[in-house]
């Protein structure tokens, strides 16, 4: 008798699962959803998206590309620790192209536009004007300044002073 009530219980708590929770930001509206994320019935035929040149095999193209070309002007940078001012400019446009793409991924799969509607557009522009903003501080940094690599080895060997 004590051993099958040991059994059961055993039993019943491995099968115990927590709950699922999805992830949902709290200060964002999101749209009412179909139960299951499921519009129509079963029987409805399946409506595939409009192609679009930017969002299928071009944009992983796109992004391999820039993945490809960072890693000789980074390693080259590294070894001399000089770099001219075109590579250094291609280095940070390279890198600011790389940033782009990796964070609209994230808006694309933690802010859908199916759940959050309008605020995922939000996202998009504010990362767009974002871009555009860095892109212009790039323009300056390599036109007036010393440019990226530089900055790097400032902020690398940079030395405290000390204060009298």
């Amino acid at each position: 008798m004590f051993s099958k009530n040991i059994l059961r219980l055993s039993s019943a708590r491995a099968f115990q699962t927590s709950s699922k929770r999805s992830l949902t930001i709290p200060f964002l509206s999101t749209l009412p959803q179909a139960p299951g994320g499921v519009k129509g019935t079963v029987n409805d035929a399946y409506k595939p998206p409009a192609p679009h040149k930017t969002h299928g095999s071009y944009h992983w193209d796109f992004e391999r590309v820039v993945a490809i070309g960072m890693m000789p002007l980074v390693g080259t940078a590294l070894a001399s620790g000089n770099i001219s001012t075109v590579g250094d400019s291609i280095l940070a446009s390279l890198l600011l192209a790389h940033v782009y793409v990796g964070f609209q991924s994230c808006i694309i799969d933690y802010i859908p536009k199916r759940v959050y509607g309008k605020n995922h557009n939000y996202a998009m522009y504010l990362l767009t004007l974002g871009s555009l903003f860095s892109a212009v501080g790039i323009y300056k940094l390599e036109a007036e300044e010393i440019g990226i690599i530089g900055a790097v080895k400032q902020l690398w060997n940079h030395k405290e002073e000390k204060k009298a």
